[in-house]
């Protein structure tokens, strides 16, 4: 009779120590150096860089220093930015018709010309 007592009682310490639901997410620090970008909605914007230049975030950041100016990328993304801006500010609907996908398309440097043509029959 003692045995299932003692497998219930461990039973139940082991369930009153167990975590409930997912672990706590890691708090992302304090967005620090933005000049151009705002706190909200940061890191889906970083998300959508990575996409349209095919990198990760060293690329443009210092490892472990974010806010870092010291990545000359950074400066150029910068330039980027601002130029991506000025070319959807100037449509009158207010919608926006360029992102650094349009030039870029999953690269570091963005085609200049057409690709090589399609074979005939496609």
């Amino acid at each position: 009779m003692r045995l299932p007592f003692v497998v219930l009682l461990l039973s139940v310490a082991a369930l009153a120590q167990a975590p409930e639901g997912p672990p706590p997410r890691r708090q992302m620090p304090v967005p620090k150096n933005l000049k151009l970008l705002k706190p909200a909605g940061l890191i889906p914007t970083m998300r959508a860089f990575q996409a349209a230049l095919g990198v990760k975030c060293q690329y443009c950041h210092v490892e472990g220093d974010f806010a870092s100016d010291d990545n000359p990328k950074k400066e150029i993304a910068r330039k980027m930015i601002v130029m991506a801006h000025e070319i959807n500010s100037k449509f009158p609907d207010g919608k926006m018709h360029v992102t650094c996908y349009t030039c870029h398309r999953g690269a570091t440097e963005p085609a200049t010309a057409p690709g090589a043509p399609a074979p005939a029959g496609q």
